[in-house]
């Protein structure tokens, strides 16, 4: 059984999250957490507050055992660009600045065994 939480049109770059998404792959949800709150980057808040959902969501609707949890899928998608600024340059041109999004899934289960 697997529970998954979705964070959809968080306003970081998904290369940023794809950083941290290394970091915590394969883990102990507990370890996970732990080394999320000690990880110094932008995307440790977004993931944090999605552990916290996916654990959550494994105990209340799929009475799942948290202290067994760990996380066996997460990945980042780019979401919608439609954020698009402008810069100023010389001679009265112009810089297109893009606003990156990120849809983030991360996918928890149970330890299977002893």
């Amino acid at each position: 059984m697997e529970a998954k939480a979705h964070l959809k049109y968080a306003r970081i770059s998904p290369r940023k999250v794809s950083i941290v998404l290394d970091l915590i792959r394969n883990k102990d949800a507990n370890t996970a957490m732990g080394i999320l709150k000690n990880t110094r980057k932008a995307a440790s808040e977004y993931l944090i507050k999605l552990l916290k959902s996916a654990m959550a969501n494994a105990e209340n609707n799929h009475n799942m055992d948290v202290s067994k949890l760990y996380i066996s899928e997460c990945f980042v998608c780019p979401g919608p660009n439609e954020m698009k600024r402008m810069m100023p340059r010389a001679k009265g041109s112009g810089d297109r600045i893009i606003k990156r999004q990120s849809h983030v899934t991360l996918v928890v289960k149970e330890k299977e065994g002893k």
